[in-house]
C-alpha cells in the first residue's frame, strides 16, 4: 500500500500573516496558520484504478517545487495524500481522518466517481470544499444541492455527447455497443450518448453491457458486444478495464470504429493493451499528449517536462495522466493565490467558483478554466483525437456539448 502522511514539505516559510490573531486562525480558518496551509486528497495508490496513482504523487511533487520557491501567499502547503485503494468505505475512513484529525483546510482532488459520492455529504455537511474532484461524472457539478463540491474534468456526459455528434454526422447508419461501468461513471456516458442521438438512439445502440470493478476481466462483455453486430464500439472503462477491452477487440478482429474514454488514454495504458492494438482509437482530448513530439517546443511543455525529470522520472514525462495532475495543481494554486490572507473555507470556496480563462501548462490550446456559483463545470470544451499507433493526431476544432 503506498500512502503519504503528514507531508510537510521544506521550503522558505515566508512572511507571517498579519493582523490576525492566532485564536481567529484556528476558529475560522481550519487548517492554516501564519506560515503553513494544511490540505487532504485521497487515491487509489493500490486496487484496480491504481494507474491513477501518479496523479497524486505529482500533486505531492508540485506543492513541493511551490514551497521551494517560497510557497504562496507567504505560507507553505501541507498536502496529505492518502490511499483509498478505489474502494468508497476506505475514502470515507480516510477523509474523515483528514477532517477530523489532520484537520484539513479543503479536500483537493480525491480521485473517483464512486469514492467522491461516498464522501460528498460528510463534507457538504461539515462545509469543508471537496474541490476538482477527479472525475468527469454530471452529479459532481450541482451547486444548488452541493455548494461544497466541485469538479475539474469535462463531465462524461459532455464527452459522450460529442462522439454522439460526430457518429450522427459521419456514420448515421452506425450500429452502437456500449461498454461502461456500472456506476455513475459508465452510466453518464448511456445518458450522454442517447442525449446526442435523440430519436435515433433506440435504434442505433443496439447493445450495452456493463461490468463491475470487482471483475477480472471485461473479455466476456466484448465478447457480447462483437456478436451483437454493433461497428461502433464506445469504451467507458477505467484503465485496467479499457486496456483490456482494447486489447479483447484487436484479438477478436473486431473491425468497429472504437471511442475510447479520455480517462484511459494515457500512453502507458495504451501501451499496456498493445500500440498496433490501440490503432485507430477515437477519443476527445483537453489534455496536450506529452508522448507527442509536436509538442517539443511548446512552453508548457518544455516547463513540464523540466519539473518531471527533476521532482519524478523520466518515464513519467510521457503519462498523459501525469500531465494531468500537473495542470490541476496549477489551477489549485491560482485559487490560493486568489484567497490571498483569506483562506477561510468560505472563501476558499468563492475563490474556487471566480475562476477566469485559467490557463495551465498542459491543457491543449483554447482550453481555459472557468467557473461560476452556478457553473461547477471548470472545462467544457474538447477535441476529438485519433490513436495512429505511436501518438493521438487531433482533428476538427474545439467542441462542447
Amino acid at each position: 500500500m503506498f500512502t503519504r502522511r503528514n507531508l510537510l514539505l521544506s521550503g522558505a516559510a515566508g512572511a507571517a500573516l498579519a493582523g490576525l490573531p492566532a485564536v481567529a486562525l484556528a476558529e475560522d480558518m481550519p487548517g492554516v496558520t501564519a506560515t503553513e496551509i494544511k490540505i487532504g486528497q485521497t487515491m487509489p495508490y493500490s486496487g484496480p484504478a491504481s494507474a491513477y496513482g501518479v496523479i497524486g504523487r505529482v500533486e505531492v511533487a508540485f506543492v513541493k517545487m511551490i514551497n521551494e520557491q517560497g510557497g504562496i501567499n507567504g505560507r507553505k502547503i501541507n498536502l496529505i495524500s492518502l490511499d483509498d485503494g478505489y474502494s468508497p468505505p476506505k475514502a470515507v475512513e480516510q477523509i474523515r481522518r483528514l477532517a477530523e484529525q489532520d484537520k484539513v483546510a479543503f479536500i483537493f482532488q480525491s480521485l473517483g466517481t464512486p469514492s467522491n459520492v461516498a464522501i460528498r455529504s460528510y463534507l457538504n455537511e461539515h462545509k469543508i470544499p471537496q474541490l476538482f474532484v477527479a472525475t468527469g461524472a454530471s452529479l459532481f457539478g450541482e451547486p444548488k444541492q452541493f455548494p461544497w463540491t466541485m469538479g475539474i474534468n469535462p463531465s462524461y456526459r459532455t464527452e459522450a455527447i460529442i462522439y454522439g455528434k460526430y457518429i450522427l454526422a459521419n456514420m448515421p447508419d452506425a450500429k452502437i455497443g456500449v461498454l461502461y461501468q456500472n456506476d455513475s461513471f459508465g452510466k453518464d456516458y448511456i445518458d450522454g450518448l442517447k442525449a446526442a442521438l435523440g430519436d435515433k438512439a433506440a435504434k442505433m445502440i443496439v447493445k450495452e453491457a456493463s461490468y463491475e470493478v470487482s471483475e477480472p476481466t471485461v473479455d466476456s462483455q466484448v465478447v457480447t458486444l462483437q456478436g451483437s453486430g454493433a461497428n461502433v464500439f464506445v469504451i467507458a472503462a477505467t484503465p485496467k478495464f479499457a486496456a483490456q477491452a482494447v486489447r479483447k477487440s484487436a484479438d477478436l478482429g473486431w473491425k468497429a470504429e472504437r471511442f475510447l474514454t479520455n480517462v484511459s488514454v494515457a500512453y502507458p495504458i495504451l501501451k499496456g493493451a498493445g500500440l498496433e492494438k490501440s490503432k485507430g482509437l477515437i477519443t476527445a482530448a483537453y489534455v496536450k499528449d506529452p508522448a507527442d513530439p509536436i509538442w517539443k517546443d511548446d512552453p508548457g511543455y518544455k516547463a513540464w517536462a523540466a519539473f518531471a525529470t527533476k521532482y519524478m522520472t523520466a518515464s513519467v514525462i510521457t503519462d498523459g495522466n501525469a500531465a494531468y495532475g500537473y495542470s490541476v495543481a496549477q489551477v489549485l494554486m491560482q485559487v490560493l493565490k486568489q484567497c490571498g490572507n483569506d483562506l477561510s473555507r468560505a472563501n476558499i470556496l468563492k475563490q474556487a467558483a471566480n475562476l477566469k480563462d485559467v490557463k495551465t501548462a498542459m491543457f491543449l490550446p483554447g482550453v481555459l478554466v472557468n467557473t461560476s456559483p452556478d457553473n461547477y463545470f471548470p472545462i467544457r470544451t474538447m477535441q476529438l483525437q485519433r490513436f495512429d499507433g505511436t501518438r493521438w493526431v487531433s482533428f476538427g476544432k474545439l467542441l462542447s456539448d
